[in-house]
């Protein structure tokens, strides 16, 4: 499980287009986004940028972890982590356990 904190870029992903109050998030394409506040470790609040670089707030935006790649959210909108953070934590994770089993 990657922690989130303020700050951190994610990929948010809307389930429905939206295309009023002058922005334009697509259906199921990610958007870039940052998180702005956190909630626990898979629900956070957004600044989202959409296809036009407007960016529009989105709160309590469920974040899927590395760990439920293969579980669907019929919810709604979600986040994720990009594909480097989810590389880079594996190899960091990997890392640890290497030095714990020297140790």
């Amino acid at each position: 499980m990657i922690k989130p904190t303020i700050g951190r870029v994610v990929l948010f992903v809307p389930k429905q287009a939206k295309y009023e109050f002058g922005f334009c998030f697509v259906a199921g394409r990610p958007h870039a986004a940052l998180i702005t506040a956190v909630h626990g470790d898979r629900c956070v609040n957004l600044a989202a940028f959409d296809a036009n670089g407007k960016s529009y707030g989105f709160t309590s935006v469920t974040l899927r972890q590395p760990e439920d790649a293969d579980q669907g959210f019929a919810g709604g909108d979600y986040c994720e982590w990009m594909p480097f953070q989810v590389g880079q934590a594996a190899k960091t994770e990997a890392a640890e356990q290497a030095l714990a089993a020297k140790g």
